[in-house]
This record gives C-alpha cells, sequence and structure tokens, in this order.
C-alpha cells in the first residue's frame, strides 16, 4: 500500500470518526411550537395582499384578498421621518409627478398624499384605482382592519440606517400593544434585524429566518452533519432557488419540517408550480394571485 494512500485512508477514518463522535453527543433540536404557525393544512399568504389583483399593499389589496379566503399575509415595512411604521416595500416611492421620495425623508402624511393606484393597470387594461383614494397604509391600520389574519412582516430598512436601528423596537412595542403576538412572523433578509428585535419580543413571537439562517440551513443539509443544525428560525421563508441552489427539493423541506421549522415559498403564481411544492411539503405560498392558489387549495382539500 502506497504511502498516498495511507494518507487518504487515515483522512477518511479521522471525518467518519469525527462524524460518528458528533452524532453521539449532538441530537437536532426541534422548535418549539408557536401558535402562528399551527395549522392543520397549507396555508395561502397574499404577497403585499396580492399584487396582481389590485395595487400592490392597497387597502383595496387585502380587502380584495381576504374576501377571497386567503389565510393571511406576506407584507414589508418601513418606517417613515415620523417614526411611523408603513406597509411598503421600496426604500423610494414613486410619487407620480413629483419624481421620487425616499419613505425615511418623508412624513406619513405626505406619503398619504401618494396615489397608490396611479400605475396600477388591471387584466382588462384599466386604470380602474387610480384616483379612488387608494394610499399607503400603516401596519396599525392593517392589523386593526383584519384582527383574524396571519401577517408575515418583512423589516425592510437595513440595520446600518438610522430607521433601521428603530424599527425592531417599534415593531415590538405596536405587537404588543395590539396583542398580536400569536398572529405574526416577523423577519428581515438581515439576520441582525430579527436578532435586534428578538432582544425584545424574547421568543414570544414566531421568527421567520434571515439570508444567513437560510445558508446555515442549506449547507447542513447538504453535508453530512445535518445533524449540528440548531433551527434559530420557527419557518423558512424562501424562493424556488437562489443562484444555482434549489430550494425547493423534497428531501430539504422533509429536513426543515422533522425539525419543526414548516417550509413557505414566494412568489408563486404558477398553480402548476404551487401543486408541486405542496405536494413536496411545502407549508405556505406565498403569491400576488391569491384567486389561483386559493382555488387550487380548494380542490386539493376537496
Amino acid at each position: 500500500m502506497g504511502k498516498k494512500t495511507k494518507v487518504a485512508i487515515a483522512i477518511a477514518a479521522a471525518g467518519a470518526a469525527a462524524w460518528a463522535g458528533s452524532k453521539a453527543i449532538s441530537k437536532p433540536q426541534k422548535r418549539e411550537d408557536k401558535e402562528a404557525l399551527q395549522y392543520e393544512h397549507p396555508i395561502i399568504l397574499a404577497h403585499r395582499g396580492g399584487s396582481l389583483i389590485a395595487p400592490e399593499n392597497s387597502m383595496a389589496a387585502f380587502k380584495k384578498a381576504a374576501e377571497l379566503g386567503v389565510h393571511g399575509f406576506e407584507i414589508d415595512i418601513r418606517l417613515t421621518k415620523d417614526e411611523e411604521i408603513v406597509v411598503f416595500h421600496d426604500e423610494y416611492v414613486d410619487r407620480t409627478t413629483d419624481g421620487a421620495g425616499r419613505i425615511a425623508d418623508m412624513t406619513l402624511s405626505e406619503l398619504k398624499a401618494f396615489d397608490l393606484g396611479y400605475q396600477f393597470i388591471n387584466e382588462q387594461q384599466e386604470y380602474e384605482f387610480r384616483g379612488q383614494g387608494e394610499t399607503i397604509i400603516t401596519l396599525r391600520e392593517l392589523f386593526e382592519e383584519f384582527p383574524q389574519m396571519l401577517i408575515n412582516i418583512d423589516m425592510k430598512d437595513s440595520p446600518e440606517t438610522y430607521e433601521g436601528s428603530l424599527i425592531p423596537s417599534k415593531l415590538w412595542r405596536l405587537i404588543e400593544e395590539l396583542s398580536a403576538q400569536n398572529r405574526v412572523v416577523v423577519t428581515s433578509f438581515y439576520d441582525e434585524q430579527i436578532d435586534r428585535f428578538n432582544l425584545y419580543a424574547q421568543n414570544t413571537v414566531a421568527l421567520g429566518a434571515g439570508e444567513n439562517e437560510v445558508r446555515k440551513a442549506y449547507s447542513a443539509y447538504t453535508s453530512q452533519f445535518g445533524h449540528l443544525y440548531h433551527p434559530r428560525a420557527d419557518v423558512v421563508q424562501i424562493p424556488v432557488k437562489s443562484g444555482v441552489f434549489p430550494l425547493d427539493g423534497e428531501g430539504f423541506i422533509n429536513f426543515l419540517t422533522k425539525l419543526n421549522v414548516p417550509v413557505h415559498y414566494w412568489t408563486i403564481n404558477d398553480p402548476q408550480v404551487m401543486e408541486r411544492l405542496l405536494k413536496s411539503g411545502a407549508k405556505g405560498i406565498v403569491t400576488d394571485r391569491p384567486d389561483l392558489a386559493i382555488t387550487l387549495l380548494a380542490d386539493r382539500l376537496a
């Protein structure tokens, strides 16, 4: 037996021993149940209210989605200049005739002057919502209008900004004031923001996974050391693919599900893709077309 072969065998043996040792001392730790995530069948979340059926983030969109029978909403939030939490995705808002303005540099009253229906065109190529009073809404307004809905909240402001430094505490105070702990999921692309929020929430609110947490989960799944992964999120909300890495495999879904971490996929508007994901074990579909998703789910449950 050559020297190189002996070295290779020794390395393999050491790797196997390390794996066996870690397997013996580390057991998978399931996440504790969160009331907001206790549902008997997969759920449909209207993305920004259902941005292909009405202007995104408008009260009209949320009302339409609720009438269709969705289980909840997937929304983004930002902080205004006067420290109000508004339901909005982009950092800048198109003021139609006045150019663009940054959300954090504008007050709520200034933002309320913006017509959310200005650019939305329905399937009949009509501007049916233009000039109909659809304006930016606050998170408080959404909570109070839909007390029965699960709301997945994504904090969009970067933790490096002033508004980003404030929004975790502001969000927690609003949730606590309205006793909404059991009907929200709080997340962010920034893992740091989720950690900041949880300093206040102390695990009383269901937490989503930031980008780094998703990477850790996928790396653990594709390695031989998945048993070393201890999830720090209560739910994972992901696209079907990140770069060249597929995130929609049944094995990955099962890996997380066994840790009591349901998987939701965004933003899925094709019923065939919805069906495939649900068959693979997905627990939630985030969609711009809640009308199509609700019909498909109803057929599955019939």
